[in-house]
């Protein structure tokens, strides 16, 4: 069965300009051109993925206030903002959201699909039969990589997929330093150094509202990031 896309773009030409290339792709592309819209269409019927522009008719910031408002609805949705922004500010806002990624217009189109790929082989990972790795536990952390459903302490982190990835990859070879581009390797996207450095941020944020202490997660400046545990190994002073 094709996948389901909801393109929110309020420009009409552009709208059906990527409606037809993803269409062509082979994928099911439903259109909307308003925030309202939008979301009254998806908790109507939830889209296997949303590509959001930012800017939506008379709402300035419609896409952030539409990616805040599904990730009460859907958290494991893919998120992917497309748009003709292109300030840093407005990418990390858009992370700090819950977004999965965040593209400008004037990327090429088979650049577009390949991202949207990326994003769409992790749903598919997610009905793959599991044998012996479908939990991970490190100290106070719990991954059940079946639901992608996260731990800290016995309570649940509201992890994106690209951040529960990311943090899979770290816990679970502690001490190992992962660089940027293993990181984006296991979250199965690519992404430039300073988001990658936004999703760590925004980890380690969730991870501090369970546990104000948390530290598990050490930058080694230069080369990368790893998982620590204290009792494990000592520490280096990353």
């Amino acid at each position: 069965m094709a996948k389901h896309i909801a393109l929110i773009e309020d420009e009409a030409a552009i709208r059906e300009n990527y409606k037809a290339f993803l269409q062509g792709q082979g994928y099911q592309i439903s259109t909307y051109e308003s925030r309202p819209q939008a979301l009254a269409g998806m908790q109507q019927t939830l889209p296997d993925m949303a590509v959001i522009d930012i800017g939506l008719k008379d709402e300035i910031e419609g896409g952030f206030d539409l990616c805040r408002e599904l990730r009460q609805i859907a958290p494991h949705l893919p998120i992917l903002f497309l748009t003709a922004r292109d300030s840093e500010l407005d990418a990390i806002s858009g992370l700090r959201l819950g977004a999965d990624d965040y593209l400008t217009k004037d990327i090429s189109l088979p650049h577009l699909s390949a991202r949207i790929t990326a994003l769409f082989r992790r749903l598919d990972a997610l009905n793959q039969p599991r044998q012996q790795e479908d939990r991970l536990q490190r100290s106070e952390l719990l991954l059940d990589l079946d639901r992608l459903h996260a731990n800290w302490r016995q309570q649940p982190l509201d992890l994106t997929l690209t951040e529960f990835w990311i943090v899979h990859a770290l816990a679970k070879h502690p001490g190992h330093v992962k660089n940027r581009q293993q990181l984006m390797d296991a979250a199965s996207v690519v992404l430039d150094d300073n988001t990658i450095t936004s999703h760590i941020k925004r980890i380690r944020r969730k991870f501090n509202q369970i546990d104000p202490q948390f530290d598990a997660i050490q930058t080694v400046y230069g080369m990368g990031y790893r998982w620590h545990i204290p009792s494990a190994t000592p520490s280096s002073g990353a």
